[in-house]
This record gives structure tokens, C-alpha cells and sequence, in this order.
């Protein structure tokens, strides 16, 4: 059990941390229907990565590293926050998946020309979370925590634009920049937990939980609340899911926070179902009884209840 702890305690906290702040963005992503921003992010900020491994030979969790992939980041989240007002001949999801495919183009040519850039390309989709330090621990906690505080200190402009997302497209206007600040802060997370988890632990920490308790609650709080507990769950089975069949960490989780919303899904379906049945019996019910009670009064022999003389 000590030793169960010993190697999973660590790729469990840095779940939790990550999944929180992750889930939180993925209500905001939701509600602007941008489902695909985490994937177009990342493999901007992978090709930032590999352009400095290429041109400066450093690791992907160097400073400088993390330095060109937020450069590429804050390039992109200028592009998106004024492509929303700009361009209105498409969606900005569309324009989303097209800055993706030159994103995945560029990076597919940096690798080809960078020494051990498939490497590079490997530990993106599937991270290295089971191999965690505390020092990575830590420097998740002390970033994430600066973006939670923005978040808070910023949450009734941001949330305000995230709920009429699409009314605010105006040119000059103020939106535009509470949302270039939204794509600086989901940048900064994504950057940092894709080399941690891997981009799939990542797209599937950003929009199921948020997915889920959007299920049962509109209320912040609540949703929060369904989030970390989705979070922990999923981390927890898909971690000793591989530690015990030695399968990969991070499509294990994603693994089980897919199963969660396959589960609360088939749950809401049957409740609503339910509730839209008793309510249909309930007005059958009401209905039946009021043509029995008028049958009855006008029945032969019977006189009508009055409320007067005639």
C-alpha cells in the first residue's frame, strides 16, 4: 500500500491541481463554443517548443522553451480575440480548426527537420505524468494558482462575455480585450499541463467534467463541485487502472472520464424521461377525473351540482 502511494501519489495530485483550474476554463469554453481551442492551443505551443528546441537545442520544460511556446500563445490568442470580430464570413470554430491544420503542419515540418523531434512529438499526445516530481508539483501549484486568481479577479467581465459570447463582436469594443485575457490565462494552463499529462489528458480534463456538471447545474459553485469530483474519481481509477494492467496513464484517464459522461449521461436521459413520463400521467390523471366528474353531472337522473337557485 506505502509503495501504491509512493508512485501514485505524486501523478494524482498534479491530476487534481491540473483537472481543477482545467475544468473551471472548460465552462467558459463551453458556453463559447470553442470545444476545440485546447487542441488548436497546444499544437501552437508545440511548435513554439520544437522552434526552440530547433534553433537553440533546449528540453521542453527549459525556461526558454516555455518562453517561445508563450510567445506563439500570445500571437494566436491576439488572432483569435480579433478573428471573432473581423472575420464574420465564418465561425470562429472553424477558424479554430484551420490555424490547427497549419499549426500541425508547421509542427510535422520542425519535426522533420529537428534532431529527436518525434520524441518531442510522443511525450505531447501522452505527457509523462506517471513520471511527476514535486518540483513540477509545485511549479503547477504556483502557476495555476496565479491564473485562479486572475480568473476570480476578472470572473464577472469574463463570465459576462462567455454567457453572450456571440453578441460581443463589436470592433474597438472592450470584450475584445477580457478576450484576448481568457486566451492569455487558457494558453498559460494548457502550455503548462500538455507537458505534464499529454494532450489527451488535457482535451478530456477541459470538457468532460465541465460537460458533466453541466448535466445538473447551472449554479458556479455546484458545477464546481461535480468538476473536482469528477476530477478525483477518473484519476483515481485510471491511475490504478495502469498501475495494475501497466497501461498508459494518461488514455487511461481519459479512459474514465469518458466512461463518466457515457454513465451520467445515460443517467439524466432516464431521469428526464422519467419525470417527463409521471408529468404526462399526472395530466392524463387531472384530465380523466374532469371528464368523469362532467360525465357523472350530466348523467340521467342526476341533477348538476349548483352554486345558485334557479
Amino acid at each position: 500500500m506505502l509503495q501504491l502511494i509512493q508512485i501514485l501519489g505524486l501523478p494524482l495530485l498534479a491530476c487534481i491541481i491540473m483537472g481543477s483550474i482545467l475544468g473551471y476554463l472548460g465552462i467558459h469554453v463551453l458556453k463559447r463554443e470553442v470545444i476545440f481551442i485546447d487542441i488548436a492551443l497546444a499544437q501552437v505551443a508545440a511548435v513554439g517548443a520544437i522552434a526552440a528546441h530547433l534553433a537553440f537545442a533546449v528540453h521542453g520544460n527549459s525556461l526558454l522553451s516555455y518562453l517561445c511556446s508563450m510567445g506563439a500563445i500570445l500571437l494566436v490568442a491576439a488572432f483569435y480575440a480579433m478573428a471573432q470580430r473581423k472575420i464574420i464570413q465564418i465561425s470562429l470554430e472553424a477558424i479554430i480548426g484551420i490555424s490547427y491544420a497549419i499549426a500541425a503542419a508547421a509542427a510535422l515540418f520542425l519535426v522533420g527537420i529537428a534532431p529527436g523531434g518525434h520524441s518531442h512529438i510522443q511525450q505531447i499526445l501522452s505527457g509523462s505524468l506517471l513520471w511527476v516530481s514535486w518540483n513540477d508539483v509545485i511549479f503547477c501549484l504556483i502557476i495555476f494558482s496565479a491564473v485562479a486568481l486572475c480568473l476570480f479577479l476578472f470572473r464577472k467581465p469574463l463570465m459576462e462575455l462567455s454567457n453572450n459570447y456571440q453578441q460581443n463582436q463589436a470592433p474597438g469594443s472592450k470584450s475584445a480585450l477580457w478576450d484576448f485575457t481568457f486566451y492569455i490565462l487558457l494558453g498559460i494552463v494548457i502550455t503548462i499541463a500538455v507537458q505534464i499529462a499529454g494532450i489527451v489528458v488535457v482535451f478530456a480534463c477541459l470538457i468532460i467534467p465541465a460537460t458533466i456538471s453541466a448535466f445538473f447545474s447551472s449554479r458556479g459553485p455546484v458545477r464546481m463541485f461535480i468538476i473536482c469530483t469528477v476530477i478525483i474519481t477518473a484519476s483515481i481509477a485510471g491511475l490504478l487502472f495502469a498501475y495494475f494492467l501497466d497501461f498508459s496513464v494518461g488514455p487511461a484517464i481519459a479512459l474514465f472520464l469518458g466512461c463518466e459522461l457515457i454513465i451520467t449521461s445515460l443517467l439524466k436521459m432516464v431521469t428526464v424521461h422519467r419525470t417527463t413520463t409521471s408529468t404526462k400521467g399526472g395530466f392524463l390523471k387531472t384530465a380523466l377525473k374532469g371528464q368523469n366528474t362532467k360525465a357523472q353531472g350530466n348523467a340521467p337522473g342526476k341533477r348538476p351540482l349548483l352554486f345558485f337557485k334557479p
